[in-house]
This record gives structure tokens, C-alpha cells and sequence, in this order.
């Protein structure tokens, strides 16, 4: 399929920020509204834990051994991507929209792809693994636009 749905909605995202866009363009002139923007603190890592690496005792001879702490921003940020998602399902089971694109990085479209419902699923017109979400939106047009076309 060419070009971008009229009234199709557009996530970009990443793992710390969203925009909910939708085409007010044709399909070869995309014109994008935000409806919505997310955003979740960039903690540092002391407010979001304090504990040290767990330690492990070994069956025999009574040794230890560290236990490799969780990396806090990215559960911070697959958390964030959860929420997204939630809102996507949401969106899509009131009807809201007919036709997703979603532009995000590899790591987030894998945490999107796994929490989508099969309603907001079935509504996905293209992915793209871009990290578009830092551009201004008349940037990410432009790009849509040239991703969308590259596909056809």
C-alpha cells in the first residue's frame, strides 16, 4: 500500500517518549496532527533503586557469587512502552482509529509488537525501526512520507 491513510494515526516513539500522531493529509501528502504526547522521567539510576547486586550461594564449599544487577532504565523504559501500548489497545477497541503506522527502534517495536492487542494489531498499516521521535513533526513527515513511498 502507498502513502498514509487519511485520519490514519502514527506513533513514534522510544523507550522514553511517544507522540500520537494522525494524518489530516492524503496519502501522498501526509499532514500530522498530534494528539498526544508521553514522556516519562529520565531518572537517575540512585532514585530508581538503591539495593546492591544480590549474592548467590554455590552448592558446594560454601562460596558466593554476585548476581548481575537489573538494568533499572530499561525496565523503566519497557514499563514506559507498557504504558503506550495500553493506551494504543485502549484506542483501538473504542474505535479511534482504523489504520497504525509505527515508527520506533528495534528494542521498542519488539516491547510493542509482544503488548499490542490483536485489535491494535490488526490496525498496524507498516512498522518502521527509525527513531524519529527527537525530529520536529514536520520532519517526521518528510521521512513518513519517503519510508512509505520506498515500500510500495
Amino acid at each position: 500500500m502507498t502513502g498514509l491513510k487519511h485520519d490514519a494515526w502514527v506513533l513514534v516513539c522510544d523507550g522514553r517518549k511517544a507522540l500520537f500522531l494522525k494524518n489530516k493529509g492524503d496519502g501522498a501528502h501526509p499532514a500530522l496532527e498530534t494528539l498526544a504526547e508521553l514522556e516519562h522521567d529520565d531518572a537517575p539510576s540512585r532514585a530508581l533503586g538503591t539495593d546492591g547486586p544480590g549474592r548467590t550461594f554455590s552448592g558446594a564449599g560454601g562460596r558466593r557469587s554476585a548476581i548481575e544487577p537489573a538494568d533499572l532504565h530499561a525496565l523503566a523504559e519497557e514499563r514506559f512502552l507498557k504504558n503506550v501500548a495500553e493506551r494504543l489497545n485502549r484506542d483501538a477497541g473504542e474505535k479511534h482509529f482504523r489504520s497504525l503506522v509505527v515508527v520506533a527502534p528495534p528494542k521498542a517495536l519488539a516491547v510493542l509488537r509482544r503488548e499490542l492487542s490483536a485489535q491494535a494489531n490488526a490496525a498496524v498499516q507498516s512498522e518502521f525501526d527509525k527513531d524519529l521521535v527527537k525530529l520536529p513533526v514536520y520532519e517526521i513527515e518528510k521521512h513518513l512520507a519517503k519510508l512509505l513511498s520506498d515500500k510500495a
